[in-house]
This record gives structure tokens, C-alpha cells and sequence, in this order.
């Protein structure tokens, strides 16, 4: 039986946290300047993460995790062979599996969504910053978007402030592929959610 203290474990996972993001940022040859403005991290506190005097927190890593285009995990937990890079693979979560498709801090950052059907739930509307775009590749996709219920086919896109309540899940019983491309704000695309037709059925 192992006597590792999991306290040790998780201090260590959190001592590891700090090269790692050092050694991530040189890969993806960028500056701290140009990280804290992908994120909205002072250069001061990247530079006290990565050099381990400041300690790691979700609201630091979450959006550390999404300029980098890896999940929180990958961001995290040290790969077994002490390799400090991070490599791109798909990612579960809620029966939703995201494949990052983008490498690079700052700018647009990519991913392919695939939602299957039973991962349908009643609307939840969230905010947070930033812009969205949605382009629909396979399936239907129902958006709530403010005060709009759209259902969006193969072929159309949405573009979104993400400051505006918003939510989506596929439209029937078949899992939905998406692109989703998600960027700072200030950024924009040329395509645009429009309000259902009158008279076109709600996918419940």
C-alpha cells in the first residue's frame, strides 16, 4: 500500500504548475506582454506564476487554459514523463467533447464542439467576456441568445458578444457538430445570428 500523502501529491501538482507555463509561453514563442493581454493577467502576477511565488488559482488558470487552448487538466497535471510541453487532445466534459484547434495565445482561439443529444438540458444562460462565432457542420443547433431562440442548420453561423446571456444545445435527438471560434473583445466576423422566422417550430 502507498503512503503518499495526497496533500504532498496535490502540493507538488501545484509547485509543477509554475514551469510548466514558462516552458509553455517559450514553445509558443510569445512574451508575457503579449499573454496579458490575451488573458487579462497583470505581467506582474504571469511572471510570479510562472516563477512560483504566486499561487496558482482556478479564476488564474481558467483563462491561462483557454489562450493556450488546452483544457484546465492539461494545464495542471504534470504529464508522466515530465515533458513540460502540453499536447492538444480532445476533451470531455458534461458528455460534450471539445477538440482545440488553435496553439497560440491571443487572437482567435479555435475549437470543434461535439454535443450529443443527451447532453440536452433545460436553458442556462451564461456571460463572461468576449466574442463568439458558431458554424454548424453537422446536426442542428438550437441558440438562445437574449431575447432570440434560434435553430441553426449545417452551413450557418452566429456571431455573439458573450456579454449577452447565451446557451445552446443540439435541436432533437441527434448530436450537433460545431466550429466554435472565440476571441477577445473588440473582434469581429462578417456573419450574424438572425431571429427565428415567425412560425418556425421550437425544437422542444
Amino acid at each position: 500500500m502507498s503512503n503518499a500523502d495526497p496533500a504532498d501529491d496535490t502540493e507538488q501538482a501545484l509547485q509543477a504548475v509554475g514551469p510548466r507555463l514558462r516552458a509553455l509561453r517559450r514553445e509558443r514563442e510569445t512574451t508575457l506582454v503579449a499573454l496579458a493581454e490575451a488573458t487579462g493577467i497583470s505581467v506582474s502576477t504571469l511572471s510570479r506564476l510562472e516563477s512560483g511565488s504566486r499561487k496558482p488559482t482556478l479564476e488564474l488558470m481558467l483563462p491561462l487554459a483557454k489562450a493556450y487552448g488546452v483544457s484546465l487538466d492539461e494545464l495542471v497535471d504534470a504529464p508522466p514523463t515530465g515533458d513540460p510541453r502540453i499536447h492538444l487532445r480532445p476533451v470531455t466534459r458534461h458528455g460534450m467533447t471539445m477538440v482545440p484547434l488553435t496553439r497560440r495565445p491571443g487572437g482567435i482561439q479555435a475549437y470543434k464542439l461535439v454535443i450529443p443529444a443527451s447532453a440536452r438540458r433545460p436553458p442556462d444562460p451564461q456571460t463572461h467576456e468576449g466574442y463568439e462565432w458558431l458554424y454548424v457542420l453537422n446536426g442542428r443547433l438550437r441558440l438562445v441568445l437574449g431575447e432570440h431562440d434560434l435553430i441553426l442548420t449545417p452551413g450557418e453561423a452566429a456571431e455573439f458578444d458573450t456579454r449577452v446571456p447565451h446557451w445552446f444545445e443540439p435541436a432533437g435527438n441527434q448530436a450537433v457538430e460545431i466550429l466554435s471560434l472565440f476571441g477577445t473583445q473588440g473582434e469581429r466576423a462578417h456573419l450574424r445570428a438572425s431571429a427565428r422566422r415567425p412560425g418556425r417550430p421550437d425544437p422542444r
